[in-house]
C-alpha cells in the first residue's frame, strides 16, 4: 500500500469529484507538467497523486453529494514559469475553466501563477518564483 507523502505540515489534501473520470482526465493533464502524475486508484473511488508518494487524492465524496470548496484553493509548485503556463493551458485543454490567467502577479516579488477550476469547480493553481 503506497504510503500518504506528507511534508511536515500536512499529510495529504483531497478534492471531491462530480465526474471521476473528467476529473482524473483534468488532473492527468494539467499535473503533468509539474511533475505530479497518477499514482493510480486506490478503491473504486479515488485517484493518487504524488511525485513519488501519494499526496493528492481525487475521490468522490464519502456522502455521495457533490463536492463544495467555495473559497478553498490548492496551490501547487512549479520550478518555472514556464510549467505555469503549461499547467494551465493543459488544464484548460482537459476541461478545465480559467479563473486566472498564467501571468505575474503583483501581490508577492517574482510571482507567476495560473488558476484553474477543475470539471467539479474546484479551485486549483501553479505558482513559481521568480526572485
Amino acid at each position: 500500500m503506497a504510503v500518504i507523502s506528507g511534508d511536515g505540515v500536512f499529510s495529504h489534501a483531497t478534492l471531491g469529484a462530480t465526474d471521476l473520470d473528467a476529473s482524473v482526465t483534468f488532473y492527468d493533464a494539467a499535473l503533468a507538467p509539474l511533475g505530479i502524475r497518477n499514482l493510480g486508484p486506490f478503491g473504486d473511488t479515488i485517484f493518487l497523486y504524488g511525485k513519488d508518494k501519494p499526496a493528492l487524492l481525487v475521490l468522490k465524496p464519502g456522502n455521495g453529494e457533490a463536492p463544495t470548496s467555495n473559497g478553498v484553493t490548492v496551490g501547487f509548485a512549479a520550478a518555472s514559469p514556464a510549467e505555469v503556463d503549461a499547467f494551465h493551458a493543459a488544464g484548460l485543454a482537459a476541461g478545465g475553466t480559467c479563473e486566472g490567467a498564467a501571468g505575474p502577479r503583483g501581490h508577492l516579488p517574482g510571482a507567476y501563477a495560473g488558476y484553474l477550476r477543475d470539471p467539479a469547480g474546484n479551485k486549483v493553481c501553479a505558482y513559481a518564483f521568480t526572485e
